[in-house]
């Protein structure tokens, strides 16, 4: 668990498969219902607890079974939802480099937001301390291994949107500004 994180298990999750570990980050942004932030929802979605009939959007949404490790609120709290060593659902259908399947192999890190604003200061303080620790601990984890999920499923996914400063994260740790990947051929 990473330290300073608060835990809150979610059952979307299971073991990577033999010999996989953690080689990439792939960076998200969300907030329920959309453009709102700061609410108990996030997490409620992660743990399988979100009522459908709060909002007109959850009822297409409640039934995800998705996850995150962890989740950077605004104001720069962290969640962890599940273990690193453990594969969390969050990048569904996508690439990096050629090989499908990012969840096997990568470590999802959501930040509260969305694609038309940009993200708060204390998320990128908060950001810029957790991954050197996560390169430190995965050392497969290098600075051209943060990506967005735009990056790796880029035919049905935007965030963490054009509000994500990765300009920053090159200025602060180094990290390039990632290229989208193409997807592997169906069947392939």
């Amino acid at each position: 668990m990473l330290e300073g994180a608060r835990f809150v298990p979610s059952p979307n999750r299971d073991a990577r498969p033999p010999g996989c570990a953690p080689e990439l980050v792939v960076l998200h942004g969300i907030s329920l219902p959309p453009g709102v932030f700061g609410g108990p929802e996030v997490e409620q979605l992660f743990t399988n607890r979100l009522d459908p009939a709060a909002h007109p959007y959850f009822a297409a949404i409640a039934g995800l079974r998705v996850s995150a490790h962890l989740f950077i609120r605004r104001d720069g709290a962290l969640v962890q939802f599940v273990p690193f060593a453990e594969r969390a659902w969050h990048a569904g259908d996508s690439a990096f480099r050629g090989r499908a399947r990012c969840n096997d192999f990568s470590i999802g890190i959501e930040l509260e937001g969305d694609d038309e604003r940009p993200y708060a200061e204390a998320q990128y303080a908060a950001l810029e301390a957790v991954l050197p620790a996560l390169m430190r601990a995965y050392p497969a984890i290098t600075r051209e291994h943060v990506v967005g999920h735009c990056h790796v499923a880029p035919h049905r996914k935007t965030d963490p949107g054009p509000g994500f400063d990765w300009a920053r994260l090159q200025r602060t740790l180094g990290v390039p500004r990632p290229q989208t990947q193409a997807l592997p051929e169906a069947g392939a």
